[in-house]
């Protein structure tokens, strides 16, 4: 079998693996290679440091196929960037694509289905059986990603705003200007109106803490971020019951498994084979905001169990560098 190379570049995290056969020969994690998040130069960085750091684990100078898996995919420059890095690290043959792209493999293999993303951004991608797509969201943090971190952070603060203007309770003005070092309400108003603008999703975990404790303005965000999640779940499948021939029968995503990432926190994704209806088609999803958040995760759950009880929907999280470990293996049989 070929040693091949699976990257699933996040908006916080780079995960990468080097699997030969079935077998996971090494893990490793670096920061981010979105340079539209950390900048075109640390993104260098990070994805120099964990294909390093992967080879010196694997014992390998080289490998037959790399995936990638990046969100800002489609951006100028951004393939021919990731693709030199590649020829450096001697990868015999590549691909960069969307990060979205190795989720659904990873969901799906190559089949239909709905993906959502939920993590420190936001997409929601429908794969139909002709291979067309068709999303809702993802129009990056200032337009868009409702449900996201990046939302779930700047919306607590607006709530929390609204709320002390009508004298209600709620801890997380306090707890963001903690977190920010403001002691009062105007420095921490300058932070989060200032260029550039925080980070609101790493506000994210502490804005779930206080939900956890019964925090309403926290709760009430929360909840809508699974409401939003929810509504563009059933916005793509909608579209792709108007739009394309959904068949009847089994779901042609077979049940799978690359094993447990050494390192990783969780396991490779395991997709049921399921049965679904003419007008259905099956739900995965991705991301922390789901994963490390239950009160979105429950009201995700039961919101779509609500809309559409046929509709199979996966209870475990998609390891989207599994998805890339696939593609790239594919790749690699292609060259023998």
């Amino acid at each position: 079998m070929s040693v091949v190379l699976g990257i699933d570049g996040g908006g916080t995290h780079t995960r990468a693996s080097i699997v030969d056969g079935d077998h996971v020969v090494a893990f490793a994690e670096s920061g981010s290679i979105k340079r539209l998040r950390v900048g075109a130069e640390a993104a260098e960085e990070n994805l120099r440091a964990v294909l390093k750091d992967v080879y010196a684990r694997a014992g390998v100078s080289t490998v037959s196929a790399a995936s990638c898996g990046v969100a800002s995919a489609t951006m100028p420059g951004i393939t021919e960037w990731i693709t030199a890095v590649f020829n450096d690290f001697r990868v015999a043959r590549s691909e960069v694509v969307g990060d979205h792209i190795i989720a659904l493999d990873a969901a799906f293999r190559g089949g239909p289905g709905i993906l959502q993303i939920a993590g420190t951004g936001t997409n929601t991608i429908g794969r139909a059986p002709d291979g067309a797509f068709e999303t809702a969201g993802g129009w990056s943090s200032r337009l868009g990603d409702e449900g996201s971190g990046y939302w779930i952070g700047l919306h607590a603060i607006r709530r929390a705003l609204n709320a002390h203007d009508r004298d209600e309770p709620t801890q997380i003005l306090k707890k963001v200007g903690e977190i920010w070092g403001t002691p009062t309400l105007d420095q921490l108003i300058n932070v989060g109106d200032g260029t550039p603008a925080p980070d609101f999703a790493a506000l994210a975990p502490a804005i779930n803490e206080l939900a956890e404790a019964g925090d309403p303005v926290a709760v009430g965000v929360l909840h809508q971020a699974a409401a939003d999640l929810v509504a563009n779940v059933l916005l793509v499948r909608s579209k792709l019951r108007r739009k394309h021939a959904i068949p009847a029968g089994a779901n042609p995503a077979a049940q799978f498994s690359v094993g447990e990432l050494p390192g990783a926190e969780i396991p490779a994704a395991e997709v049921p084979v399921a049965e679904f209806h003419v007008s259905e088609i099956p739900v995965a999803w991705t991301g922390s905001v789901i994963d490390k958040m239950p009160i979105v995760r429950e009201a995700f759950f039961a919101g779509l169990r609500a809309a559409a009880p046929a509709m199979p929907v996966e209870t475990t999280e998609t390891v989207a560098l599994n998805g890339a470990i696939w593609r790239a293996q594919r790749m690699a049989a292609e060259l023998t």
